[in-house]
């Protein structure tokens, strides 16, 4: 569900024209439709009311966002796309540019790189983020209880390697997450204040494994395109 105004949340969806490691990335086409235009259909399959705005440089981003039912009220201004360009300065300078944004209270940024979410995980977050109170939220997925750092030459286990557990016995209150980088949920004063999409103690979604799905190279858009065709079909 996509609406024009009249509601308190706002999902921002970052899709610059430009790409370090896969060019024009962006654009890719992926299962049918542009990378970025995932997000934009995403917002769409969800019951939670919202506005959806997409923050790009480019003009045919913005044109095929617009085709897609997102606003773009305004192009991002080139020192906002580099590759060090934090994301919550595209957030602000999108959000910052609509019109009748009063009503506004709260951000869902989503990030085109994951582009594979179930249909009810916006509105999980959503739920979450309102019945914890939480000023943010951020979307994970359980990681690996063996997980290692250092060199190759020095490597030190974050387990008991003398002891080494179970994966199904590792308890709660040790399991480890990755962020996704899928979903962010902030309050929109909170954002503006601290210019971070998240505080000091979010809440946390665990989402579904393969909504883990990150695009950094060809297999994983290979990947991300294999499961939006199935998942597209049902």
């Amino acid at each position: 569900m996509i609406v024009t105004g009249g509601t308190p949340y706002v999902a921002v969806i970052p899709a610059r024209g430009g790409s370090k490691g896969i060019p024009r990335k962006n654009l890719r086409p992926v299962a049918g439709r542009p990378l970025f235009a995932w997000s934009i259909e995403h917002a769409r399959r969800a019951r939670t009311s919202m506005r959806v705005v997409v923050s790009t440089d480019d003009p045919e981003i913005a044109d095929l966002a617009r085709e897609g039912g997102a606003e773009v009220p305004a192009l991002r201004p080139a020192e906002l796309a580099t590759d060090r360009s934090p994301t919550e300065a595209a957030m602000l300078h999108a959000i910052g540019t609509l019109e009748h944004g009063e009503d506004l209270r709260h951000v869902i940024l989503l990030q085109p790189t994951s582009p594979v979410r179930d249909d009810d995980s916006i509105d999980a977050a959503v739920a979450l983020y309102e019945a914890t109170g939480a000023r943010s939220l951020v979307s994970v997925v359980e990681a690996s209880p063996f997980l290692w750092t250092g060199t190759v030459e020095a490597a030190t286990a974050h387990y008991d390697v003398d002891h080494r557990p179970r994966r199904q016995d590792v308890a709660a209150a040790d399991r480890r997450y990755r962020e996704t980088g899928s979903i962010y949920v902030t309050a929109l004063d909170h954002l503006a204040a601290s210019r971070n999409r998240l505080d000091s103690r979010p809440c946390m979604l665990v989402m579904r494994p393969h909504e883990g799905l990150d695009i950094d190279d060809e297999f994983d858009l290979l990947m991300a395109d294999r499961w939006l065709r199935g998942w597209n079909a049902d």
